[in-house]
């Protein structure tokens, strides 16, 4: 039996990865800012699928969340298989309008916390010689879009230069790049995606399916969807001026009126 350990575990992607991983017969450890959540999930997971799921409360926007998630990744005697690095929030409005101390906390729980879990975990993993760190990222990577977008380039970066690095240690590196998904993500955030087109929506359980193919396939980038493909494609011909208004444009017309 193996283990994978999921951030941002209570909804959206990461729920889908519980989900997921707990039907193919994985045990779970799930990581959130909300007890009561996890433990209703990790209640829910056990009894439907008779795998373990052990619980962690931890806000990986501070040290000791970080820490206490880097110390389970790196318990020899209870090994963690599958890393996916989900957790994260957006913030509403342009650059100077969000205060910097949101700017500095998204920094910490996108860019600080996936570095340092993935060393955690890769570290042990290496060790092993097999295992496997999903990190989820955005299509807002490839395209100019304020912190947001900045801190999912990095999580794209990042974990394709670990993957050469980690090359033929049997550690797997996949940086997953959504693009609109049905979460709780907009929400949280305060914006209001009801301007976004229906054929643009992805389910999050088929985001999942295309991240474990992927990540099957050895491969270290996964945009899932072939529209999302399309699109990315396309927007290497358009001037990265005109493609920044695009992105600004339209990340205020998702955001709350």
């Amino acid at each position: 039996m193996t283990t994978a350990l999921i951030t941002g575990a209570t909804a959206g992607i990461g729920a889908a990865f519980a989900r997921r991983l707990a039907r193919d017969g994985h045990d779970v450890v799930l990581v959130a800012r909300d007890a009561e959540r996890l433990a209703r999930q990790a209640t829910e997971l056990h009894d439907r699928h008779g795998i373990e799921a052990s619980t962690l409360r931890a806000d990986l926007a501070t040290e000791e969340g970080i820490t206490a998630v880097a110390r389970r990744l790196g318990d020899r005697r209870h090994p963690v298989d599958l890393l996916v690095n989900n957790a994260g929030f957006g913030t509403k409005g342009r650059f100077l309008e969000v205060s910097e101390e949101d700017e500095l906390r998204m920094l910490r729980v996108h860019c600080e916390a996936v570095l340092r879990l993935t060393s955690a975990a890769a570290g042990a993993m290496r060790e092993r010689g097999r295992g496997g760190v999903v990190n989820v990222a955005s299509v807002a990577a490839f395209v100019p879009r304020g912190t947001y977008g900045a801190s999912k380039a990095w999580v794209v970066q990042f974990t394709q230069g670990a993957a050469q690095d980690l090359a033929d240690s049997g550690v797997r590196m996949l940086a997953l790049c959504p693009g609109f998904v049905r979460t709780e993500f907009h929400e949280r955030a305060g914006m209001s995606a009801s301007d976004v087109p229906g054929w643009m929506w992805l389910d999050a359980d088929r985001v999942v399916d295309a991240a474990l193919k992927d990540l099957a396939r050895g491969r270290t980038l996964s945009v899932p969807d072939a529209r999302y493909k399309t699109l990315l494609g396309a927007s290497k011909l358009v001037p990265r001026g005109l493609l920044g208004r695009v992105s600004s444009s339209s990340g205020r017309k998702y955001a709350p009126k």
